[in-house]
């Protein structure tokens, strides 16, 4: 498979998911846009956001290539990242170049199959899909369903995934090796030392987000470490 030339701008590069949750600080898409521009100036080749307005606000401000994505909860269902068609059809009308969707064998709305999500969702909006996955087999499935690329980013969000604090460096590694489209590092990666690590591993691009944009995360490890220290010391 041709690789899209938008995904071929991540080669190599850093991507980051610009995200927060209803009740946080930064919730919302004007300071998405200023978290987008920061990215900008830092060096990344793209951004990731959740949701038509923030993915709006940010394609109109950030000449970077935006990953889209529609996280929705519904009743009944575990699958979250652009669940359904519809939730493809918004994202790609607000503007993304990309989109991504949950790619994992869990059951979507509808009953349909993640290999025709994958196949829809490209058909409707002419735009490439990430597949989100988080095992190997589901890498696999989605590359032969037409995902234009996968990435790492539900290892360790399915109670069928490896449950671990660190990156799925495994996983990352035995999907470059075995796939012929892009493998896009993402899934707790919280510095530049495993950035690299999952570069080295073959991966394509990486995602970073939290450790990024989500200060108050940022904060905790530093007092974590701060405590531990005191404890130690006593």
């Amino acid at each position: 498979m041709e690789i899209s030339s938008v995904i071929h701008r991540f080669m190599g590069g850093l991507v980051v998911s610009c995200q927060a949750f209803p009740g946080e600080p930064f919730f919302g898409p004007q300071f998405m846009v200023e978290f987008a521009q920061c990215a900008l100036e830092g060096g990344a080749v793209g951004i990731r956001a959740n949701g038509p307005a923030d993915v709006q606000a940010i394609t109109n401000a950030v000449p970077l290539p935006v990953i889209g994505l529609y996280k929705i909860d519904l009743t009944g269902y575990t699958v979250r990242i652009t669940p359904h068609l519809d939730a493809g059809i918004q994202i790609a009308r607000a503007g993304a170049h990309i989109i991504a969707l949950d790619a994992t064998s869990r059951k979507h709305p509808g009953n349909i199959s993640t290999s025709a999500l994958i196949q829809s969702i490209q058909e409707q909006t002419n735009l490439p899909v990430l597949a989100d996955i988080s095992t190997f087999d589901e890498g696999l499935a989605a590359q032969d369903a037409g995902a234009q690329a996968v990435s790492t980013t539900l290892s360790g969000y399915t109670d069928y995934s490896p449950q671990q604090e660190e990156p799925d460096f495994d996983l990352i590694e035995r999907l470059c090796t075995h796939l012929s489209i892009p493998v896009i590092a993402e899934g707790r990666i919280s510095s530049p030392y495993e950035a690299r690590k999952a570069f080295d591993l073959g991966a394509y691009a990486v995602i970073v987000g939290t450790a990024i944009t989500r200060p108050q995360w940022i904060v905790s490890k530093f007092v974590q470490e701060i405590q531990t220290r005191g404890k130690l010391s006593k």
